[in-house]
């Protein structure tokens, strides 16, 4: 903490105005009820909280701590569907938490200028993630066994390692978008069960996640005032998207997605213009 403090900016942790609480209170409903209906969520709150002020790298970590108890929610409700072999399993959840470690600490350690300057690439690129996802996911998985058996020889095991290696360092620094680069690289290793993959890619961006939010609070990057008003709206809203999921329609929610964070990503680019 006194690293923050140095820099001065430890008064903003304490600085929650009512006005600020409720604006953000409410964007948790927002990014909430996306997550729940489409992902995507923090294509809103990441951005609001810059928006109030609070600078990039703990607005990235407040927004990670925010949003995770909806993401913990949805583990414990698609266990029941996790039926993924353990020689699959176990490489992935590990290479999961070394990523997501080292993503995180990686974010602790970039400067607030450096990280300021990354915002807008890393909103664009969440976003064509987001946008070019299934095409992703339909690529990778035309490596797939013609007869769904899911692979794990060493050749296998090794590349969804890999590739999952990279997407939790991703989705500790950042992490938008990551879901569907898992989806392809389940594809990729033959798995055929939605259900089943929808499952192992909502546990290991768990995972990705918890570690990421435990790192972050021991480092004290979360201003919790925030954190706590957007958490408490997000709960909301994941509670109210999924009651109402089966009534959405998903394409006009995609389509609202990218709609949102192609806006962040060109407001930001051209507010770093401008300071220019």
């Amino acid at each position: 903490m006194s690293e923050f403090a140095q820099s001065g900016i430890l008064w903003y942790t304490f600085d929650l105005r009512l006005g600020t609480g409720i604006f953000l209170f409410f964007v948790g409903i927002a990014a909430g009820t996306l997550n729940s209906l489409a992902g995507g969520g923090s294509f809103v709150s990441f951005p609001s909280l810059l928006f109030t002020g609070m600078p990039p790298v703990e607005a990235n970590a407040t927004n990670t701590v925010a949003l995770w108890p909806g993401l913990a929610a949805s583990v414990f409700a698609y266990l029941k569907r996790l039926n993924s072999p353990l020689r699959l399993l176990v490489p992935l959840v590990l290479t999961s938490i070394i990523g997501g470690v080292a993503g995180a600490l990686l974010l602790i350690k970039t400067p607030q200028h450096t990280f300021s300057r990354l915002v807008p690439w890393l909103l664009l690129g969440g976003t064509l993630l987001f946008a070019f996802g299934p095409q992703i996911r339909n690529r990778l998985g035309k490596t797939s066994t013609a007869d769904g058996a899911v692979r794990t020889s060493p050749p296998a095991l090794t590349f969804a390692s890999l590739l999952q290696l990279a997407v939790g360092t991703y989705g500790g620094y950042f992490g938008g978008g990551i879901g569907f680069v898992m989806m392809g690289m389940m594809a990729a290793v033959g798995m055929k069960d939605i259900h089943a993959m929808n499952a192992l890619r909502t546990l290991l961006a768990g995972v990705i996640n918890f570690v990421a939010v435990a790192t972050f609070i021991m480092a004290g990057a979360v201003f919790w005032p925030q954190c706590l008003a957007m958490l408490a709206g997000a709960l909301i809203g994941g509670w109210y998207g999924a009651r109402y999921a089966q009534k959405a329609d998903p394409k006009k929610l995609r389509y609202f997605v990218i709609g949102t964070g192609l806006a962040m990503s060109a407001y930001f680019f051209i507010s770093a213009a401008v300071r220019k």
